[in-house]
């Protein structure tokens, strides 16, 4: 672990594994500790992955402004982390919604960025509404799962809007391919490696202009890669369509059989699949 100061002076901290040339990766939750990144299925034997603890978690302190908290006010966190690599570029990978802080980050220094990769982005940065009959549809493909009756029922009162904590915790399964011991152990621990508090703020009023940023990537002259999963009703494939349609070099990849955490579900197809889009001439 090493540690840098942010701008408004709060500590934060990352953490370097492997070999070649740096990865930055942001995390998701939203505001969930990187830890759960791990290597990302093994990619740090291709490239050196640089995790940042956002802001109030993980290593990382708490900002004396509560506000900071919020995913604009971070997008300079993630430029403090490029001085203090002492890089004229960076590539940069964002999961969920860290790929909200990813793209923020290309909209307002796009000569900083080398290459992007989105992993199952959050579609709220570009204003992107994902319907209930697109989750609907990606949930009917789990169907033949044993603990589908249960979970579905859980969706069917959230889209009634009648959803509780219980209801939510319900529906978990859908995130993962195997809802076996290793992805239950994932999603136990994810829900004690989150800044609940910074969570609520991270995409609180006035931290996102999606007209803003679709104008800003119309123009961001990097190559893009966006990997959706198969099974996530996060960003449903055919809606992640979209999404990459509105950078003007993007790829767009879809995991086979994959959820919310292609790293888990198939890591070997998701390491080869990086590294392929990251040592591309």
């Amino acid at each position: 672990m090493e540690t840098l100061n942010a701008f408004d002076g709060t500590r934060l901290a990352a953490h370097r594994a492997g070999v070649g040339d740096p990865l930055i990766c942001l995390p998701g939750g939203p505001m969930q500790a990187s830890v759960y990144l791990d290597d990302l299925g093994g990619l740090s034997a291709h490239r050196e992955l640089v995790r940042l603890d956002l802001r109030g978690t993980g290593d990382s302190a708490a900002p004396a402004d509560q506000a900071s908290y919020r995913c604009d006010q971070q997008v300079d966190d993630v430029e403090a982390l490029r001085a203090h690599l002492g890089l004229e570029r960076i590539d940069i990978a964002g999961h969920s919604a860290g790929g909200t802080l990813a793209v923020l980050y290309a909209a307002r220094y796009p000569r900083r960025v080398g290459r992007l990769v989105l992993l199952n982005p959050s579609p709220r940065v570009v204003g992107l509404d994902i319907a209930d009959a697109d989750r609907r549809e990606v949930a009917e493909l789990r169907r033949g799962e044993e603990w589908f009756p249960a979970a579905f029922a859980a969706f069917e009162r959230i889209w009634a809007g009648r959803g509780t904590a219980a209801e939510w915790g319900a529906v978990t399964p859908f995130s993962y391919r195997r809802w076996d011991a290793a992805s239950q152990a994932a999603a136990a621990a994810e829900r004690t490696l989150t800044n609940v508090d910074a969570a609520a703020v991270y995409y609180s009023a006035g931290a996102i202009d999606p007209h803003e940023v679709r104008s800003a990537v119309a123009d961001l002259r990097v190559p893009v890669l966006l990997v959706a999963g198969e099974y996530d009703m996060g960003l449903p494939p055919k809606r992640a369509v979209e999404y990459a349609g509105l950078f003007p070099d993007a790829e767009l990849v879809v995991a086979p059989g994959a959820g919310h955490f292609p790293w888990l579900d198939d890591p070997q197809w998701l390491v080869a699949t990086l590294a392929a889009f990251l040592h591309r001439p």
